[in-house]
């Protein structure tokens, strides 16, 4: 049984499952599967690289020292005389920095995405919220992901846009995350607005009202995301599948910010992927459509 298969069902029986209903249509998207061709190896292949930091351990209260990894992806024929777009992803639940690039077919798909001239060359950042770099508990992951926002700001944001030639401001970075990686995404939205014009939370919602809170506590949590939001620019493009078992928690938090004053279809963009289901398919579709929109040649 997979990894993403049990995240899945461990998901299922923390957040229970729901179904597609009373969708808002004037901003939603439902989105097609990715075309197969953009999955086959390209000629025009990018690299990965991986990269150690110093960093802390923010859930500590000495904020003890440690080392820190990451996973860059430089695409093919990547110049340092030349700025990129940078596109921070965040792993999810059980998950660990070089995920993404080990056990999906994201490397492809971005190396045939640029060679087809869908989206500008880019690099593309896999970090961890968690410390060492491993599967931990789920209160564990929480606990490390709610501090991420510090590291990155602090230690890898400068780390990796002083070895690599990035715009290094807000309007050509963009951040998203998977599962308990698209709750660290709100996180970024709340503690770094001021560093990201760009957001793609895939599969889930923000907890800044309690966990769960895009369940619990749609309204609220829409009133703080606004509050957040104010006179900003940006715009969030968010995920889900309809057989996502965390599709109910998602859609009542977007459908509440669809319904504030701030969350206009200028700002806020919701796909919807039919049959969709927690895991990296669902995953490469969301990316598929959100970066061409953050960083399509036409940008």
């Amino acid at each position: 049984m997979s990894r993403i298969y049990i995240l899945a069902l461990l998901t299922l029986m923390l957040a229970g499952c729901g179904g597609a209903d009373a969708v808002n249509t004037t901003q939603t998207e439902y989105i097609s599967q990715v075309p197969a061709e953009y999955f086959r190896e390209s000629e025009s292949k990018g690299q990965v690289v991986i990269e150690t930091y110093r960093s802390r351990d923010y859930t500590l209260s000495d904020d003890a020292p440690i080392t820190k990894t990451a996973y860059v992806y430089l695409p093919h024929g990547y110049d340092p005389s030349k700025r990129y777009d940078i596109f921070y992803l965040m792993h999810g639940w059980t998950m660990t920095a070089g995920s993404f690039f080990t056990d999906c077919n994201l490397v492809n798909m971005l190396d045939n995405m640029i060679a087809d001239w869908k989206i500008k060359p880019l690099v593309v950042v896999c970090a961890t919220f968690d410390a060492e770099n491993r599967p931990q508990s789920f209160y564990r992951s929480t606990e490390e992901l709610l501090v991420f926002h510090n590291d990155l700001r602090e230690n890898l944001i400068p780390h990796i846009e002083a070895k690599y030639s990035t715009y290094s401001s807000r309007e050509h970075r963009a951040f998203g995350g998977f599962s308990l990686g698209a709750v660290t995404t709100w996180h970024q939205f709340i503690y770094c607005l001021d560093m990201f014009r760009y957001f793609l939370p895939m599969s889930g919602d923000c907890w800044i009202m309690g966990t769960y809170g895009g369940r619990y506590y749609p309204e609220e949590t829409a009133r703080y995301l606004e509050g957040i939001a104010g006179s900003n620019d940006f715009f969030v493009w968010e995920g889900i599948g309809t057989n996502d078992p965390i599709f109910t928690q998602t859609d009542n938090q977007i459908q509440a910010m669809m319904r504030t004053q701030t969350f206009t279809p200028d700002k806020l963009h919701y796909g919807i992927l039919q049959d969709g289901r927690h895991d990296f398919i669902a995953c490469e579709t969301y990316m598929y459509h959100a970066l061409q929109l953050f960083f399509g040649r036409d940008k």
